[in-house]
């Protein structure tokens, strides 16, 4: 599985706990299952969307985040962009109409073969190429 950004922000973001709670339940689970993968993306998304805004606003300080974001490679392994993948994200926003931080996400699952994308960004339980999209937050409410 591909674990998309919204569950790394939301493991640190304890404005909802709920949606923490479950974060956290599925990284657990996943490490444990030796079965996710972290998109590159996902690790600079991650460290812009915790440490973004004012500071009193922000989920994390900066070296937080960063160590944060190096504890999460050293526990998953990362994917990076390559030409298969770009491409692949520019055929996906065009049949899929969706967004190009999106798009790249799918593509990644798509080309690398990883069939299930954990993400609450897409349309839950829909099939994008041979990748089903589940959102986690609605499975294990």
């Amino acid at each position: 599985m591909l674990i998309d950004t919204n569950v790394l922000v939301y493991r640190y973001d304890e404005r909802f706990p709920d949606k923490q709670r479950i974060a956290e339940s599925v990284l657990r689970g996943s490490i444990a299952d030796s079965s996710p993968y972290l998109a590159h993306q996902s690790i600079v998304e991650f460290v812009s969307a915790t440490t973004r805004g004012a500071p009193e606003d922000r989920i994390l300080d900066l070296p937080d985040a960063i160590r944060e974001a190096e504890e999460l490679m050293s526990q998953f392994p990362v994917i990076y962009p390559d030409d298969a993948v770009l491409r692949m994200a520019l055929r996906g926003a065009a049949a899929y109409g969706l967004s190009w931080f999106d798009a790249h996400i799918w593509a990644y699952a798509e080309v690398h073969g990883i069939r299930e994308l954990l993400s609450e960004d897409f349309q839950h339980g829909r099939i994008y190429g041979t990748v089903t999209v589940q959102n986690p937050f609605l499975l294990y409410a």
